[in-house]
């Protein structure tokens, strides 16, 4: 469960993470999730993520939504049976904490802009 976020860091389970994060299905945290292209999230950028299969991924675009998914993400992971959420840091904490426990969930925070 991850306890709170602000602009720069996230808190999950008493531990504070100051750079961006992939959270997988089996509740492993990746620490320092770079991205090709900054704000741009491609699918590659999520490919050892969808590699673990979970039924949702929910992303965090940051604190004012600055990160935005290149065109034909969604789909991409659609035809994979991947549900794609991404909605401003603290909405998607709120996602990520109320489905992590229903379904098979990963995610991924990015925690400034």
């Amino acid at each position: 469960m991850i306890e709170k976020s602000a602009f720069g860091s996230i808190q999950i389970k008493g531990k504070r993470f100051t750079t961006d994060i992939l959270i997988y299905p089996d509740g492993r945290i990746v620490e320092n999730w770079w991205r090709r292209h900054g704000h741009q999230l491609a699918f590659e950028d999520l490919e050892k993520l969808v590699s673990t299969e979970p039924e949702v991924i929910v992303i965090g675009t940051g604190v004012y939504g600055r990160m935005q998914p290149e065109p034909g993400l969604e789909k991409a992971l659609k035809t994979r049976g991947i549900t794609l959420l991404m909605d401003v840091t603290a909405e998607a904490v709120a996602h990520f904490n109320r489905l992590r426990t229903s379904r098979r969930t990963g995610a991924g925070f990015h925690l400034t802009c």
